[in-house]
């Protein structure tokens, strides 16, 4: 068998050269394409060929692709191109691309019909104006075929040695053992379940236990799956760093077992963490990495696939070793290195997100991909967050205020219609907070205008930037592509608050009061679904996926998907896990609570001296229990998680927590240090969990509830805004107590609520939860407590 390539892959090999520029963009969003080709096409006569599907072969390589349109009368194949602003700051290497696509499909229609020639025409599609530029040239069969061949000449000795790479990687994977002497238990169980998915091509549901291993428990059966299932790539998808790096030591350990595995391994990054040079533009007159960078991309290319790094990896170090070496941009070659790798390591918003560059690439060359996501309970918020916009009246004042003259007319148009929004009758009067049922034209009309303006005005002036214009700029650009999709997903809502710095009036004149308006996203599940569809299969693996039709719901998941829960390593015997009964951390509750936890605590601590954390639900009550507890037990060490803790703050908080350590952290429920963490042994012995995590009841997240309630139903309304997410956070948190299966621990659960059947379900299955109450007369005295009654299981 061959080589397939796409055409469009073929062709960006082959034809782009000159320098990296990004200063003729933001191209059109995905759905604008889209929009932009069927207008195109609907324009056409009757008898207009639309995306025409073809194919040819040169030796080993065989070449396809679709074509946007053929008129048949005119001998005329066209390419549609959108874009926006002037198309003459188009830069030429953009353009020499266009002309090689549709040159190649020229040939390939040539051998299809056995035409003598053809016209071919590149159409450019204003998305502002919706007009057409039309650049039209006639080509004989014979001069295409030329054409063709070179640029398959250029591409064929990549493809033979890509074929190589193929055929070794698929027979060391197909002879690949498992890199340690057995598997733990629970970890061949979810090994099996992962390899099961991807050669059934379904997704699958796992959740698994901290402690057996998930992330070599995923990797391992799906590499060992690849060849069989002619996976072409695996893309591993984690929520934070520590996810990435663990992927990435498991991959090294699979491509240095013994003989070394032949297997490509690249990092994704954020541009803000790879860019070299974060003060200049990415165009060639700006940025040296910019500079003649397509022209020094191929050796850059080869001698990052020549030369990995350590372990056989593509991480951060490496690609940037290579890439100033070469005197390329470190970001940019990570991204063209994707498609001759076999494993991506990176974050979710990779394949995920709204113009994510893995589900791109996956679609254009047709690959198989198979999916792993870390850590998956994270993926709701996760998803939310990028299919949500928010755009702040406050930004557009300042940029107002400093805009140009060509900008002046558009921005307060704009802020005209912006400010009637909050004075529409239909109504309640300058409420805090609004929902809207519909995104208001009159204002997605302006807004566009503004966006068109500035798009203009970036281009005529490309070295003058101006910050808050352009982090305006590309909020609205996000709001306006969000609000093509608009539906019962999402919620458009407007908050009204008092304006802070700089937009704040001074003296004794009132504070000025602008508006932020968010389409805010409550079901992700439209907009994941077609990903998990162009994956040939994924697994999304956690230690908290109960329920699981929570998670299937929201996330958008095949109704075939498969679930496994797989059976935890750890015993009863190794956590006591105690229920305190006649305690409500219920916010009306919170200042009585203090006195009661400090006992506790101080109690817990004196008959078994360690390190503790303790979890609640705000810094406020944080800061509350806090001092209680210092001022009763000043004797017993403790330590705080602040607001904002910058890395090195948090590294200093969990150094505290050493193996002969003794005091108690005090961390905030669902923050960094609740999950994501590991400190086994005896640099944790037990965690005090004194909220249930459920979200705050304000008007948003009532919303929210509405919105689930008419997506999935009232009787699930409260349990998908509220509970679930809510019991999530405490058994991640919870789960930092027992690491492996030595440890032994105790977790206190100090709510009355979590002693109700519909809460403890939710509960880890292996836990055997006991119930206990305080006696009223110890919940007070600076002295360390005395008694604290366990009433022993109670039904």
């Amino acid at each position: 068998m061959g080589y397939v390539v796409a055409v469009r892959a073929l062709c960006e090999f082959t034809a782009k050269q000159g320098d990296l520029d990004l200063r003729f963009t933001p191209s059109p969003s995905a759905q604008e394409g889209i929009a932009g080709h069927a207008l195109v096409a609907s324009r056409r006569h009757a008898g207009y060929q639309a995306e025409l599907s073809l194919a040819g072969d040169y030796k080993s390589l065989h070449v396809r692709g679709r074509a946007d349109g053929y008129d048949p009368q005119n001998n005329l194949l066209e390419e549609f191109k959108t874009f926006r602003g002037n198309l003459a700051d188009m830069p030429e290497n953009h353009r020499q691309l266009h002309w090689a696509q549709v040159k190649v499909y020229g040939w390939l229609l040539c051998q299809s019909l056995e035409l003598a020639e053809v016209q071919l025409a590149l159409v450019y599609l204003d998305i502002g104006s919706h007009q057409e530029t039309v650049l039209a040239e006639r080509f004989t069969a014979e001069a295409l075929k030329a054409y063709f061949e070179a640029q398959c000449e250029k591409f064929l000795h990549w493809a033979n040695q890509e074929m190589a790479h193929r055929a070794a990687r698929d027979a060391a994977l197909t002879a690949l053992a498992f890199p340690h002497a057995e598997f733990r238990l629970g970890q061949r169980e979810l090994a099996e379940a992962v390899y099961r998915s991807a050669a059934s091509g379904r997704c699958l549901m796992a959740q698994a236990p901290t402690g057996i291993g998930k992330t070599i428990g995923t990797v391992f059966p799906l590499l060992k799956a690849a060849p069989r299932q002619h996976i072409d790539k695996v893309f591993f998808l984690a929520a934070k760093t520590p996810g990435r790096r663990l992927a990435l030591d498991a991959l090294a350990l699979i491509s240095n077992s013994a003989p070394p595995m032949p297997l490509r391994v690249i990092e994704l990054v954020a541009r803000d963490k790879a860019c070299e040079h974060p003060d200049k533009a990415c165009h060639g007159e700006s940025c040296p990495l910019a500079r003649g960078f397509y022209d020094r991309l191929p050796a850059a290319r080869s001698a990052a696939l020549a030369e990995p790094g350590a372990g056989g990896l593509l991480d951060k170090e490496a690609l940037r070793t290579v890439a100033l070496a070469h005197g390329v941009c470190p970001y940019y070659l990570s991204q063209d290195l994707v498609r001759w790798c076999d494993v991506v390591v990176g974050d979710y918003n990779y394949y995920f997100d709204v113009s994510a560059l893995l589900h791109g690439l996956t679609v254009a060359n047709g690959w198989r991909v198979s999916v792993l996501v870390d850590e998956a309970h994270n993926l709701v918020d996760r998803a939310r967050k990028m299919y949500s916009a928010e755009l702040d009246q406050a930004e557009l004042s300042g940029v107002r205020q400093s805009a140009g003259p060509a900008l002046k007319k558009p921005l307060d148009r704009l802020h005209r219609v912006w400010r009637d929004l909050a004075k529409d009758p239909q109504h309640p009067a300058d409420p805090a907070y609004q929902v809207r049922a519909s995104l208001p034209d009159k204002f997605l009309l302006a807004l566009q205008q503004a966006i068109s303006a500035i798009t203009d005005d970036l281009e005529a002036h490309p070295t003058q930037v101006d910050a808050a214009l352009l982090r305006f700029y590309f909020d609205a650009l996000h709001f306006s592509r969000m609000a093509e999709s608009f539906g019962t997903h999402s919620l458009f809502d407007i908050t009204l608050a008092a304006a802070q710095g700089r937009h704040a009036f001074s003296g004794s004149r009132p504070a000025a009061r602008f508006s932020r308006l968010c389409i805010r996203n409550v079901v992700p599940a439209p907009f994941l679904a077609p990903r998990f569809a162009a994956a040939r299969s994924a697994a999304l693996f956690s230690a908290t996926l109960s329920p699981q039709s929570y998670h299937a719901d929201t996330l958008g998941l095949p109704a075939n998907t498969a679930w496994v829960d797989v059976t935890s390593p750890f015993v009863a015997e190794q956590l006591a896990v105690q229920v305190v009964s006649n305690m409500s951390t219920r916010y009306q509750h919170r200042e009585f609570s203090l006195a009661p936890i400090a006992q506790l605590m101080a109690r817990q601590y004196q008959q078994q001296p360690g390190n503790y954390l303790v979890f609640v639900s705000s810094y406020d009550y944080l800061e509350k229990l806090a001092g209680r507890f210092q001022q009763l037990y000043p004797q017993v060490p403790m330590w705080l998680q602040t607001r904002r803790m910058d890395e090195a703050a948090r590294d200093e908080f969990l150094a505290r927590f050493v193996p002969e350590g003794k005091g108690i952290g005090f961390a905030v429920l669902g923050g960094a240090f609740a999950e994501g963490i590991d400190l086994p042994g005896q640099r944790l012995i037990g965690a005090f969990i004194a909220t249930l995590g459920l979200p705050q009841v304000n008007p948003v997240n009532e919303q929210i509830k509405l919105r689930m309630a008419d997506n999935f139903g009232v009787r699930q309304a409260y349990d998908y805004t509220y509970l679930y997410p809510g019991i999530q956070k405490v058994v991640q948190a919870a789960g930092r107590v027992i690491r492996t299966t030595q440890d032994q621990g105790v977790i206190y659960l100090m709510d009355d609520r979590f002693a109700r059947p519909e809460v403890k379900r939710l509960l880890p299955a292996w836990w055997q939860v006991r119930q206990m109450r305080i006696r009223p007369e110890n919940v007070s005295g600076a002295a360390m407590p005395g008694e604290v009654s366990a009433d022993g299981p109670q039904p």
